[in-house]
């Protein structure tokens, strides 16, 4: 605390010094102003308390919401089977509670006037509700499956659904009986109607938009093709020349449906969906383990050693004694030969005379 001058207006007023802060803060204005409190920073751009506020109340998954045309309430639909309107200034408060479905909210849009709503529900029916009293003005039946999908023309009393029975039917508000069922090959996801309720627009689990004209039932009048999955959304612009699709192959397509447009209708493709959502993928991706060290190489295996050269058989004994009989045998009859053959030799060996046999005298001594 400091203790301002007596020059200073209002005399000796004692003033908490504090270092400024940015941002939206009160401050606080003596003198002339009278100590009156003054907002500071940027200018606020909405009625809300704060700028984000949470709507709580609901007791399941929030499956749909839409903004009134007025921009003052906010409709929320969810799978405990109840829709609840919300003020979208101040505190946000919860006003209405609008019960009657026996299943879940799937889709659920406001009339162009914002005095009514209408619903689709997993009970397989469509509901119109008063939006001042939230109570439920009609029900219409006919669908055999969950009906996935609603949307009422912006002028006039027509509304559109589609349901997993493979078809879009079309009702008048003001009755409870339909008017006309367009038959599908598989279940209807989304429908859209144009402006005056002569074109209705759907689409299905093969990724095909339908366009059908409403005076000239049958067969549709125009197939939009692109889309590589389910179409999940349809809107069409303002001005009713344009389609916008949404699908689950992570694009948005901005179509030209203008009766008399050539070429290829697709004029526009946005990509930001399909970028996050591979983001995505990559962050839940769970992470690889590193991959173990690589083993060293294992040196050649060695050729095996040469079979031994296998040795022949020993000779038996008797093999072996029969070999020395013939080796004596053979020498004693070589030396009866040498002995027996005659000899020219004056010295050695023996002569034969007139049939006598003489023995030299070193044969004789030998």
């Amino acid at each position: 605390m400091e203790k301002r001058g007596s020059d200073a207006v209002g005399g000796g007023q004692l003033v908490e010094a504090k270092k400024p802060r940015t941002g939206s803060e009160l401050a606080a204005t003596s003198g002339a102003s009278g100590g009156a409190l003054a907002m500071s920073g940027p200018a606020r751009t909405s009625e809300l308390l704060s700028p984000i506020m949470l709507l709580a109340g609901h007791t399941g998954q929030v499956l749909t919401s839409k903004f009134s045309p007025d921009g003052q309430h906010l409709l929320s639909g969810s799978h405990d089977k109840l829709v609840l309107m919300w003020e979208v200034f101040g505190e946000c408060k919860n006003v209405l509670t609008f019960r009657g479905h026996q299943n879940a909210v799937l889709e659920l849009h406001w009339s162009s006037d914002g005095e009514h709503a209408f619903t689709a529900s997993a009970d397989k029916t469509v509901a119109l509700w008063d939006t001042a009293t939230g109570g439920r003005v009609r029900q219409f039946k006919g669908h055999q499956g969950f009906v996935n999908t609603v949307c009422p023309a912006r002028d006039g009393f027509v509304l559109a659904s589609g349901s997993d029975d493979g078809s879009a039917r079309l009702w008048d508000a003001r009755v409870r009986t339909c008017a006309r069922v367009l038959g599908h090959p598989f279940p209807v996801t989304a429908v859209s109607m144009a402006h005056d309720g002569d074109t209705v627009y759907t689409g299905c689990l093969d990724g095909l938009i339908r366009v059908y004209d409403v005076r000239r039932p049958g067969e549709p009048s125009m197939v939009l093709e692109g889309h590589q999955d389910i179409v999940t959304g349809l809107r069409v612009s303002p001005d009713a020349d344009f389609l916008l699709s949404n699908a689950m192959d992570n694009t948005l397509r901005c179509w030209d449906v203008k009766p008399y447009a050539s070429g290829d209708r697709c004029t526009k493709i946005f990509l930001g969906a399909q970028a996050r959502a591979a983001a995505a993928r990559r962050r839940r991706r769970p992470r690889r383990p590193p991959a173990p060290p690589a083993r060293a190489a294992r040196p050649p295996t060695p050729p095996p050693p040469p079979a031994p050269t296998p040795r022949p058989p020993a000779a038996s004994r008797s093999t072996r004694t029969r070999s020395r009989c013939s080796s004596a045998t053979g020498a004693r009859a070589a030396s009866r030969w040498r002995a027996a053959r005659p000899t020219t030799s004056s010295t050695s060996g023996t002569r034969r005379r007139g049939g006598s046999r003489t023995s030299c005298p070193a044969t004789t001594a030998r």
